[in-house]
This record gives structure tokens, sequence and C-alpha cells, in this order.
């Protein structure tokens, strides 16, 4: 038995009392891992969701001309911090699941918040084009058709008041 009063015992830096143990992984390295993850899982579920949201929120509101522009071409959206994605196609009867193995004429990249803010007129999308948080790839022609459309049609919900 020790007997000496002032005798502390060694404490190594990982663990302190009061402060959590390290993490054995870097959570961004944790992060990238689970967008690894959800980049492989199907994406017809996601798609489906978004289809059936914008046949509700957007087709109404697309005039003859703008859905024979729009129509056949498959469209990415991705939430970059999640890695969920949904490919549409602007089908005769409104939005549809982009078939397996069709490649995306557009690919649009950004955070939720910035999609979200985009839909309800928020932001702009040049602003956070050029500011980089929107990431646009694929046929310019075509992006610029889907967003001049997109910005002559408005906001495709209003902001809920706070």
């Amino acid at each position: 038995m020790n007997s000496s009063a002032g005798h502390r015992p060694e404490v190594r830096p990982e663990f302190r009392p009061g402060s959590p143990p390290e993490a054995p992984w870097p959570l961004e390295a944790v992060a990238r891992r689970l967008r690894d993850v959800v980049r492989r899982l199907p994406l017809a579920p996601p798609s489906f969701v978004a289809a059936r949201v914008l046949d509700r929120l957007l087709w109404p509101r697309l005039d003859a001309s703008q859905r024979t522009l729009l129509r056949h071409r498959c469209i990415e959206i991705e939430s970059v911090e999640t890695a969920v994605r949904v490919r549409l196609v602007l089908g005769e009867r409104g939005f549809e699941v982009a078939r397996a193995g069709l490649a995306p004429v557009v690919v649009i990249r950004a955070q939720t918040a910035a999609l979200l803010r985009l839909a309800r007129g928020e932001d702009d999308a040049d602003r956070l084009f050029f500011e980089r948080r929107l990431v646009m790839e694929g046929d310019t022609e075509f992006a610029l058709l889907l967003k001049n459309t997109l910005d002559a049609i408005g906001p495709l919900w209003a902001p809920t008041p706070r």
C-alpha cells in the first residue's frame, strides 16, 4: 500500500477525467464512408418521392411548350452532405424515375439547405453557382433552359412565415 499523500496516478491524455475519449476515426472520415455507402443505395425510392412532389408542385405550372422542351431528358440532383441523389425524367404525364443506366444530361449538386432555399425562392441559383455552393455539370444549354424555366415559374412553394 502506498502511503504517500501527494502521489497521483499517471493520467494518459486520451483518458482525462471529464473529457470524452478520442474517437477512433476523425468525423470527416466517418462522414465520407457514410456518403460512400449512401451513394451505392438504389436511386428509385428517393427519386419516386421527388417525382410525386414535383408532379404536385411543378407539373401543373409548366405550359405545353416548356413540357416539350424539358421532356425525356434525365436530370440528377444530389445533396452533397448526405449523398442522396434523385434521377428524374419529365414524361408525357408528369415526372418519372429515370430508368436504370440512363445517364443524366445535367447533374446539380448542392447542400440540402441551398436546394430547399432555391425551391422556396429564397436564394438565387446564379449567386449560388458563382459562390461555388451549387454545381451544375453536363449540357450547359439544357441547364440554362432548365434554370430559366424554373426562374420564370417562380418558387415551387412559399416559405413558411416565422
